[in-house]
């Protein structure tokens, strides 16, 4: 059996439902190259059914705490539900923090329920090309919910808007100005602010300063973002905010704009994986070939600016430069 038609193997198994298979290829997508390549050839055409929702938010903020909630009461109503843990990593091994996987364990004997850590593998966004990848393979096995918790790097995260359907920002309090602290892009992503931690005495502070931010918002968006308070560690708040989340995916499917938002961000996948391969089939070599240094050197002289040593590149590469 060649090795491409054991991943189309693997990858078969996975989408009837194996979960020791699934977990196989979701590895094979972390590794990355060809192979991962192979699985998302397979995967994708049966994708696009799942509904994604992504919790994100600063540390400290009990995002964990929210998702292990948020799939006791969304098991209620989703016949399977899977949520993918992007846990910071080792530089140095590229190994995760599990913890939050290690919280999320008295869900593993629910057969509808798939939990997997990933490592954001230094990407400031909070979601590497592995984790999307792992968002197809999973839609594509008959998960009808998908759970991305993100990295908690504050307003660097706000990727993860554009690879859900319904976007959460969790904020906590007791973290001085809450306005100053998510002012800066974080407001743009939110679809829904969870105040979590409501029974701390500077949570009334920030779900003010949330709903002052509300109000100063110049884009007059037609879904304004509904703040819910809760208390994850005593489950208190939770079906609210699972109501606010079945509310948003009734106004984007009201009409084209969970399609629009679909075909947005495949257009940024496309976009993204033909930028990567033309790195890795074009720029790369050139920078490892021996005509790189001295020109290098000549930049450095001034001899020669970096739109022409880039231009010089691209011409030696059999494109044209612009």
């Amino acid at each position: 059996m060649t090795e491409d038609s054991q991943v189309a193997t693997l990858v078969d198994r996975a989408l009837t439902g194996n979960r020791r298979s699934l977990g196989q290829a979701i590895s094979v997508i972390e590794r990355g190259g060809a192979d991962a390549e192979a699985v998302i050839r397979v995967a994708f055409p049966r994708s696009g059914n799942a509904y994604a929702v992504g919790i994100t938010g600063p540390p400290g903020a009990g995002k964990s705490t929210v998702v292990d909630e948020l799939l006791q009461v969304a098991r209620k109503s989703a016949r399977t539900v899977a949520v993918i843990a992007v846990d910071p990593n080792s530089p140095f091994s590229g190994g995760a923090l599990l913890g939050d996987r290690i919280r999320m364990m008295r869900h593993a004997s629910d057969d509808g329920i798939f939990i997997r850590s990933m490592g954001a593998r230094g990407h400031l966004g909070g979601l590497s090309l592995a984790t999307r990848n792992a968002m197809v393979l999973l839609d594509a096995a008959g998960n009808e919910l998908l759970l991305i918790e993100t990295v908690g790097v504050g307003q660097s995260e706000l990727e993860i808007a554009q690879a859900a359907d319904t976007t959460v920002v969790v904020v906590p309090p007791g973290q001085g100005d809450t306005v100053q602290t998510i002012k800066a892009g974080i407001m743009e992503i939110a679809d829904i602010f969870v105040g979590n931690k409501a029974d701390h005495p500077q949570a009334d502070r920030t779900i003010s300063d949330i709903r002052e931010l509300l109000r100063m918002d110049t884009q007059r968006r037609k879904w304004r973002p509904p703040i819910v308070k809760t208390v994850a560690t005593r489950n208190e708040g939770i079906e609210d905010l699972w109501i606010r989340i079945g509310q948003h995916r009734k106004y984007l499917e009201t009409g084209d704009l969970l399609r629009e938002r679909r075909r947005a961000r495949l257009e940024r996948d496309i976009v993204s994986i033909a930028e990567r391969k033309l790195r890795s089939a074009v720029i790369e070599p050139r920078i490892d070939s021996a005509e790189f240094g001295p020109l290098l050197d000549r930049v450095m002289s001034r001899e020669v600016d970096p739109y022409a040593a880039a231009d010089s590149m691209l011409l030696a590469s059999g494109m044209a430069g612009r």
